[in-house]
């Protein structure tokens, strides 16, 4: 369930704002737009160049994460830390390289994590890891320091960092194509997700960026381009209050992309509000899509979904949209080992890396 802080801190900023204290408001969000407490199955399936400018170190430390004693043969990936800077910024990042990669071009994930997260506990959340391990990719996980952003939310909602180079874009593209170039990485096959904040920013990269990114996952996220500032992202949080957020003007504001998507959504979620999953379909809609295919189901001992499924003139599957009813904000089939997971869910982790190998640059 949402936690009784973070409500009253969203009641208070909305107060503020209605009164025209903006400053106040504003300042109430910085300190954090917090995320949805940590909540609480398989499911079935529905169906350029490496140039960069910057620098970057890996760290001497390294993780290892390791299979389930009951998967044989045992192995491990290493989990490294790193640095990366460029003419905008620095982030760190941790990396995950399943033991299976001997220097082959193997697929990139880009994990974009959500508020008061880091990479291990986002690592953790989602398990993409272990999934990685299994499918044989690389796994990137950039950092959102507090000096960016206090709560470290990636800042979706700033027009300085909703643009192609500049801002946070710049900075985590970059180090994308550093990662693919250092490591000979698929070009072809690189891919964005994130929760919250970070699937805000994930649609940021998918719109400003589809040379680069083959498909997008948006977990419980926001459209490209509706907010400009604090106040606006609370307004297109709440459901569309914000001067962008109402309706469908999410598209009408001039952004849309041909990046294959995949869309999940708690459809009790209170933090961002579920209609903003309609927003973002929206904005990866096109005229060559051809009718949608509905299939309902539900997890055993836990939620019930909808997904959506819509295809290309060649009868691909280009976007996905899962509601997930009964839940909230959270990822949904997460690891509770994680923050702000719903282990009752369909699994997301599963979903979209299914969803993300079905397609690939041209």
């Amino acid at each position: 369930m949402i936690d009784a802080t973070m409500t009253k801190r969203m009641e208070e900023a909305t107060r503020l704002t209605r009164a025209g204290r903006l400053h106040e408001a504003m300042a109430l969000l910085q300190g954090g737009v917090p995320e949805a407490r940590r909540e609480g199955a398989p499911n079935r399936a529905c169906r350029g160049g490496n140039t960069f400018d910057g620098t970057w170190q890996v760290n001497d430390k390294e993780d290892t994460v390791t299979k389930p004693a009951s998967q044989a043969p045992p192995s491990a990936g290493a989990f490294k830390a790193g640095s990366f800077s460029n003419r905008v910024g620095t982030r760190d990042y941790k990396l995950y390289i399943p033991s299976g990669y001997h220097g082959q071009a193997l697929p990139l994930v880009v994990m974009l994590h959500g508020c008061t997260q880091n990479p291990d506990d986002f690592a953790a959340g989602t398990d993409m890891n272990r999934l990685a391990e299994e499918q044989l990719c690389c796994v990137l996980y950039p950092a959102q320091p507090t000096t960016a952003n206090n709560s470290k939310c990636w800042n979706w909602f700033k027009a300085e960092d909703q643009q192609r180079e500049g801002g946070e874009p710049e900075i985590l593209t970059g180090m994308t194509r550093m990662i693919i170039d250092t490591y000979g990485l698929d070009t072809t096959r690189v891919y964005v997700a994130g929760l919250s904040a970070g699937a805000a920013m994930a649609t940021t990269l998918a719109m400003t960026y589809p040379d680069l990114f083959a498909a997008v996952g948006v977990h419980s996220g926001l459209p490209h381009g509706v907010a400009k500032s604090l106040p606006d992202a609370l307004g297109a949080m709440q459901g569309g209050t914000g001067p962008l957020g109402g309706g469908n003007k999410a598209k009408g504001a001039g952004w849309a992309s041909d990046v294959p998507a995949i869309i999940f959504h708690g459809d009790r979620d209170t933090t961002v509000h579920p209609s903003n999953a309609d927003r973002v379909a929206a904005q990866y809609t096109t005229s060559r899509q051809t009718g949608a295919t509905v299939e309902k189901g539900k997890v055993a001992n836990g939620h019930g979904y909808t997904c959506t499924t819509y295809h290309n003139a060649k009868s691909e599957p280009h976007l996905e949209q899962w509601r997930v009813h009964g839940a909230g904000h959270a990822w949904s089939g997460g690891n509770t080992k994680g923050s702000y997971t719903d282990p009752k869910g369909p699994d997301a982790t599963k979903e979209m890396l299914r969803f993300f190998f079905q397609h690939r640059q041209a």
